[in-house]
């Protein structure tokens, strides 16, 4: 990528994460360390030649870190978690419908659960919801007010949702009822009233839709 060739720190930033897949590549290394083939499936549509050449690009600016065929975050391309984070939620409003021609993997749902739910609210009833989205379940649990979301299937889950992504984030989100998800194609097994209590980040919330 070629420099801004400015001196300002937005500027200076862009020059590193800029290009286009960078941010996206950190996004996959953020649960922890991937092989490239693992990197590779996370991104559908990026060409494997252009991967090398960021993952390449990414190390030498200190972003990740390469063991043979294992790559990860150093603590420089970690720090980024939070700017995607504040992306993601900034962002939340323009996750209408998912088109037709849209990839989809799984782990992608984790990261908006867990910037719909911050902090503790004690309002938040104690549930444990098992999410059939993509190639492989998710667990969102909310316990003692905090909701804390995981790779996997649960124990003995309260609810199951399984079906389309934007069924599931529209029912998480408040934008859609539990019958409009339904319509989307979305299956819910048990009781579904308490997700009302789930009160989402206003920032990601119906408030942000309009």
């Amino acid at each position: 990528m070629r420099s801004y060739r400015q001196y300002c720190w937005l500027a200076r930033g862009l020059d590193v994460i800029g290009d286009r897949w960078v941010i996206l590549v950190v996004r996959e290394l953020l649960p922890g360390p991937r092989r490239y083939g693992e990197l590779l499936d996370g991104l559908p549509g990026m060409a494997t030649n252009l991967l090398t050449e960021r993952l390449r690009a990414m190390e030498a600016d200190g972003l990740v870190t390469r063991d043979g065929d294992r790559y990860a975050l150093t603590e420089r391309g970690d720090a980024l978690r939070a700017v995607l984070f504040a992306i993601g939620e900034w962002a939340a409003p323009l996750m209408g419908p998912q088109e037709p021609d849209e990839a989809f993997r799984s782990h992608w749902i984790e990261y908006p659960m867990t910037a719909l739910f911050p902090g503790e609210d004690r309002s938040r009833p104690d549930l444990t919801i098992e999410v059939r989205c993509g190639e492989r379940p998710m667990t969102v649990r909310s316990v003692e007010g905090r909701v804390h979301v995981e790779p996997g299937p649960a124990a003995a889950p309260d609810l199951v949702l399984t079906g389309p992504p934007d069924a599931v984030l529209g029912l998480f989100t408040h934008r859609l009822t539990v019958d409009e998800a339904k319509a989307r194609g979305l299956a819910v097994t048990g009781d579904a009233r308490p997700l009302r209590r789930l009160r989402p980040n206003a920032a990601v919330g119906p408030a942000a839709a309009r």
